[in-house]
C-alpha cells in the first residue's frame, strides 16, 4: 500500500481517485488545498467545523461528521459549545485540512463562529438558492440586491460562489449579539424582500412553492448550521470549489461552472484575495427594526 506526506499528515493511498471523471487523486486534492490553504484557513481554522466524508470517492455514500469519532486524526481538536454536550471538532492549520483530505473529507462546512467565542456569530450568511427554471443571472441581480440593502444599513458584505447553482453573501459582524438576534435580523432582511417582490423571493423551504423564485435561505444562521467553505471542493462531479469574488466580478457574463479544483489554484496564484479585508471590517447588527 502505497503512503505520502503532505504537511506533516499521513496520507494512505494517495493514488485513491476520488472524483473519476476527472481522474482526481486523493494527493491532488491534498496538494489543492496546500496551494489555497493561505486564502482558506482565515475562514476554516479555529471554528466548529462540519466535514462531508466520501471515503469512496465523490459518487459513492458520503455521510456528515462533527463529533470525534471512527477515523478522526490528531490534526484535528476539540472544542465544548456552551449549550451542547458534546464537543465538535475543529483545525488549527493546514495539516488540519490535509487530515481531514485523509479522512476521505470532500466538503469542508464551518460555523459562523469562532472557538474562541463559541456562543455569537462573527457573520451572517444569505443563501440564494434559485428555482431550477432560473439563470444564473437571476442569482446574481438578487445578491446585488441583498448587498444593496445591507448598504442602506452601513453593513459591508462579500460574496461567494458555492460549488452549486447559488451564491452566499456574507456579512462580517463584531461577535457581540446573541444567535437568535443574528436570525433574527437575516429572517427580516430576507422576509422584506420576499414582501417587496414576492414573484421573485421567497423565505419559505418548500420546493412545491419555489418555482421561478429564489428561495432566501436566512436559516444558516444558527447554531451548529453551517456554510460551505470558501475554496472548499463540494462532493460533485467536476471537483467544483466555493469561490471568494468581488462584487465587480458579480456580473451577467460570470459562470460559476468555471470555478474548480482544476483551476482555482491557477486564480489564487494571479487574482488578489477578494476577501482580504473581511477580517478588518468591523462592525455591529443595527439595534431596532430595519
Amino acid at each position: 500500500m502505497s503512503e505520502a506526506m503532505v504537511e506533516g499528515v499521513r496520507l494512505s493511498n494517495p493514488d485513491k481517485i476520488l472524483y473519476p471523471d476527472q481522474g482526481i487523486t486523493k494527493a491532488e486534492l491534498a496538494e489543492y488545498y496546500v496551494a489555497v490553504a493561505d486564502r482558506m484557513l482565515p475562514h476554516v481554522a479555529r471554528r466548529p467545523v462540519t466535514m462531508v466524508r466520501c471515503p469512496v470517492g465523490s459518487e459513492k455514500k458520503c455521510f456528515y461528521q462533527r463529533h470525534a469519532g471512527s477515523g478522526v486524526l490528531p490534526q484535528l481538536r476539540e472544542i465544548l459549545v456552551p449549550g451542547f454536550d458534546d464537543p465538535y471538532l475543529y483545525i488549527e492549520d493546514v495539516a488540519g485540512l490535509i487530515a481531514m483530505v485523509q479522512m476521505g473529507t470532500l466538503e469542508i462546512h464551518p460555523w459562523g463562529v469562532t472557538v474562541d467565542i463559541p456562543d455569537r456569530p462573527d457573520r451572517i450568511i444569505f443563501d440564494l438558492d434559485p428555482d431550477e427554471s432560473l439563470g444564473f443571472e437571476d442569482v446574481i441581480s438578487a445578491a446585488h440586491e441583498v448587498r444593496e440593502r445591507l448598504e442602506t444599513l452601513d453593513l459591508t458584505s462579500f460574496v461567494k460562489t458555492t460549488g452549486g447553482k447559488g451564491l452566499h453573501v456574507v456579512v462580517p459582524i463584531d461577535p457581540v449579539s446573541a444567535w437568535r438576534e443574528a436570525k433574527a435580523f437575516a429572517k427580516l432582511l430576507s422576509e422584506q424582500m420576499a414582501a417587496d417582490a414576492p414573484e421573485r423571493y421567497l423565505t419559505r423551504i418548500s420546493k412545491a412553492e419555489r418555482s421561478g423564485r429564489i428561495f432566501i435561505d436566512y436559516l444558516r444562521n444558527d447554531p451548529t448550521s453551517t456554510a460551505v467553505a470558501p475554496y472548499s471542493t463540494r462532493s460533485r462531479p467536476g471537483a467544483p470549489v466555493a469561490m471568494p469574488l468581488t462584487w465587480e466580478e458579480v456580473v451577467p457574463r460570470l459562470d460559476p461552472c468555471a470555478f474548480k479544483l482544476q483551476t482555482a489554484p491557477a486564480r489564487v496564484a494571479k487574482v488578489p484575495d477578494p476577501w482580504a479585508d473581511m477580517h478588518k471590517v468591523r462592525q455591529r447588527l443595527p439595534a431596532g427594526e430595519l
